[in-house]
């Protein structure tokens, strides 16, 4: 396989193991761009691409920039609050007035599930999910995997367990279908509260004690506590939450195994995950923001060969 099968990307759900084994093996040479002295290549400087972000980013738009002009495309970037949607127009008539100036490429960040599916069903242009509501992270999800692969060697019969907030979270969504389909073997674990009910169906095991979902694993995502998704409380109090589901160094020395440790971020330090944890050497939180970059040059350079044909 040399190509993505579709012109966009916009969900994991929709990835075959092959189209994702290729992203990856892509990300491998431009991670090896990355480390040169000049981290730049042609690859895209035939491509424009807008960034339109409806929600507020800073992780994933700073990457995707930074993959754009490490690939040498014309960007443009689009703030929701500065647009005309706030006056009345609809998501497809913003969408075509920034095609009309040449776009072929549009990054999408929306909090209404399925947006960038119904763009993508009435533009010509690719169109990459950066997050849609609820649903889907695909990018976060592929470079989950990818950090994954790089320190594990392979993901097959691997297990993972998902910690936190998973009743609000796109990426353990994404990171359920990409680690599926990559043959690992998948828990989530948080408080029932937090747990939306009908994940079972998705052949997830489920868990409501850290320390067991820790003993089992050999990976921990540990996701960040979504306040600002939440609109009633689903726990008692931030300190509750900690100290019942947070992963400190007097847990995991209690476990007394190696267990790798990531989180797509931000961090909420003492909350979720402790410093010492965040920051110690079996944490792959800095290797996942730096995979980031060359899993989205990857996949932007996918799907641009489509746009030559």
């Amino acid at each position: 396989m040399e190509k993505l099968l579709s012109k966009d990307l916009l969900g994991i759900k929709d990835l075959t193991v092959e189209e994702m084994n290729l992203i990856f093996e892509t990300a491998d040479k431009f991670k090896e761009v990355l480390q040169r002295p000049i981290k730049k290549v042609p690859s895209l400087r035939h491509m424009t691409i807008a960034n339109v972000f409806f929600e507020n980013s800073t992780r994933t738009k700073l990457s995707f920039e930074l993959a754009q002009k490490r690939l040498s495309a014309d960007i443009i970037n689009f703030s929701s609050s500065l647009s005309s949607i706030k006056k009345g127009e609809s998501l497809l008539d913003t969408i075509n007035n920034i095609l009309v100036m040449k776009v072929d490429m549009i990054v999408m960040r929306h909090p209404d599930p399925g947006a960038p599916h119904f763009i993508s069903k009435n533009i010509k242009a690719s169109v990459i999910n950066a997050g849609d509501g609820t649903h889907e992270h695909p990018t976060q999800a592929l470079l989950d995997s990818y950090t994954i692969k790089e320190r594990l060697g392979n993901i097959k019969n691997k297990k993972i367990a998902i910690i936190g907030d998973i009743l609000h979270s796109r990426v353990a969504i994404s990171n359920i279908y990409a680690l599926q389909k990559l043959g690992a073997k998948v828990m989530i674990c948080g408080p029932s509260t937090l747990i939306p009910k009908h994940i079972s169906s998705l052949n997830v095991l489920i868990e409501n004690n850290v320390e067991n979902a820790l003993r089992w694993c050999n990976v921990a995502n540990v996701l960040r506590i979504q306040l600002e998704r939440q609109g009633s409380n689903k726990f008692p109090s931030l300190r509750e939450y900690s100290q019942y589901f947070g992963i400190n160094k007097k847990l995991l020395d209690k476990i007394d195994r190696d267990i790798i440790i990531m989180h797509p971020g931000p961090i909420n330090r003492g909350v979720e995950i402790s410093s010492d944890i965040a920051d110690s050497n079996n944490s792959l939180i800095l290797e996942q923001v730096e995979n980031g970059v060359a899993i989205r040059m990857a996949v932007m350079y996918l799907l641009s060969l489509n746009k030559l044909q």
